[in-house]
């Protein structure tokens, strides 16, 4: 068994992959420890998981010629140096980067000491760090086909363990149909009820909120049920637009901030409309659901083409953020969850692209690295 040292951080997009390889790689009876900046999300998540965090010096790379392009060369060695400490203190024999600031100094930090490097780039256009740390290896794996980076091999994301238990039960009909029974029945709804879940990540999604709080007396009145997680400290439009439902209707309509249990959300819905983040997509379509995605509208880009292959698939629609309007929101959900033929043609395609074996599929590029 060797031991492992995993790079990634500042943002849940690199923080969760991470956290989903090192269960699978412990698993497997691997040493598992983690490099992180103190002030990303790893510094909290990562020593939760229980595993081993060593911080080191946030390096972003400098944008223009200022005093922080002068200063970076030096931090960058410093950062370097850290890096091989943190190989040094927990024996290394291989380092795995999923990309952020953090993992540039432990790519060249492996490369000096010559071990293996592994890549993990969970979106559609990788970042700086995952660019660079792809001209060090040929052991690079990728969520999504056509990603830009060499030798790349398309092994999905690796999911969260609840996630990956659930997308086993939803392959099969007849445990798809049981999961949902169950997780419907816990909210007091039919087994047959139609479900929508709409959300927009743990900040929300004003556009999204905006227009399910003008659509969902519609939506209620065609027998659909929504589950909406409107992200923290934004319930105020939707427990208002709950309020002005007729009071036979306000139960098929829940409203949180976000959910304590996602697989029981995923497990009771039949449809989703959100934002088209790595993450989000990839366990969508492991799981087999029928999607509306409507990507950020700043960034560069890369939510939109993170839903590319759901969408050529048949799994998914995207709308863009400027254009979702209620009656928008309306019509999609219609069709993914009341078209007798559009719904299970969509989780079927899904079916047909969606990878649940992501964690599994990149520990064994990782062991074969070794």
């Amino acid at each position: 068994m060797a031991s492992l040292l995993l790079a990634g951080g500042g943002t849940a997009g690199h923080v969760n992959p991470l956290l989903a390889c090192s269960h699978a790689l412990l698993e497997r009876g691997h040493d598992v420890a983690a490099v992180g900046t103190p002030d990303g999300l790893e510094a909290d998540l990562v020593p939760r998981a229980g595993l081993d965090l060593i911080e080191i010096e946030k390096v972003p790379f400098p944008r223009r010629p200022d005093g922080a392009a002068l200063r970076f060369p030096a931090r960058l060695r410093a950062a370097i140096k850290a890096s091989e400490a943190a190989i040094d203190r927990v024996g290394a024999d291989a380092v795995v980067g999923f990309g952020g600031y953090v993992s540039t100094p432990v790519y060249l930090a492996a490369r000096r000491r010559r071990l293996p490097i592994i890549v993990h780039e969970a979106n559609a256009k990788p970042g700086i760090a995952n660019r660079l740390g792809a001209r060090l290896t040929s052991h690079v794996a990728v969520t999504f086909p056509g990603t830009p980076l060499p030798h790349a091999t398309v092994t999905g994301l690796p999911l969260r363990p609840e996630l990956e238990a659930l997308a086993a039960r939803l392959s099969d009909p007849v445990t798809r149909a049981q999961a949902a029974f169950d997780a419907k029945q816990e909210r007091g709804w039919a087994a047959d009820a139609p479900v929508l879940l709409v959300f927009g990540g743990s900040l929300g999604a004003a556009s999204l909120n905006a227009a399910l709080a003008e659509a969902v007396g519609t939506l209620v009145t065609r027998g659909i049920h929504v589950i909406h997680l409107t992200g923290r400290g934004k319930t105020d439009e939707a427990y208002r637009a709950q309020a002005d439902l007729p009071a036979s209707q306000r139960g098929m309509y829940a409203v949180s901030e976000y959910a304590h249990d996602m697989a029981a959300a995923f497990a009771a819905a039949g449809a989703v409309v959100c934002r088209s983040g790595a993450a989000t997509v990839c366990e969508i379509g492991a799981l087999g659901i029928p999607a509306l995605y409507v990507p950020l509208p700043h960034g560069n880009g890369e939510q939109a083409l993170n839903a590319a292959a759901a969408v050529a698939a048949g799994a998914a629609t995207v709308v863009g953020d400027a254009d979702l309007t209620p009656a928008l929101l309306t019509h999609h959900a219609e069709r993914m969850l009341l078209d007798p033929e559009a719904g299970p043609r969509m989780i079927e395609a899904a079916r047909g692209i969606g990878i649940a074996d992501g964690a599994a599929r990149l520990v064994a590029l990782v062991e074969a690295a070794l």
